[in-house]
């Protein structure tokens, strides 16, 4: 029984409604997405992943809205205890390093934790840019 993903799913929705009440947290359902980088898989499948790019490690669910000083919000989502796995090394190191970078990196145990967290982060301040930003000289322009 996949209890992490029943609960991330129920986390989601939760968001979802959040966001169609109109309150601060909801703010964050259109800023979330999930990083699928567990489950079985296919040997070949999860080859084909990890040569275009996928981690060992990498949070369930970024924000990609920066808040409180940070540049996002790295949520590494766990099942309610006692269904719970335990955070494996590497998800140990990326959140750490995502730190390093100026994430807000943290480990959540079950729904109502998470729920915790993203309001309390909500809460927070959005991040100010300051000064210029620097533009790059390659790339596909998209914005026409």
């Amino acid at each position: 029984m996949d209890w992490e993903g029943q609960e991330q799913a129920v986390l989601i929705r939760w968001l979802y409604g959040e966001k169609m009440r109109g309150t601060a947290v909801g703010e964050l359902y259109d800023a979330i997405y999930h990083v699928p980088n567990g489950g079985a898989r296919h040997k070949k499948t999860a080859s084909d992943l990890k040569r275009q790019g996928v981690k060992a490690g990498v949070s369930d669910l970024p924000v990609r809205q920066a808040r409180g000083g940070w540049h996002g919000l790295y949520l590494e989502f766990k099942a309610t205890p006692p269904r719970h796995s335990s955070l494996a090394q590497s998800q140990r190191d990326w959140l750490e390093s995502s730190e390093g970078e100026g994430y807000c990196a943290v480990l959540a145990r079950g729904f109502e934790e998470a729920k915790a967290v993203l309001r309390e982060y909500a809460s927070w301040p959005r991040t100010q840019v300051e000064g210029p930003r620097r533009e790059l000289a390659n790339g596909t322009e998209w914005r026409r």
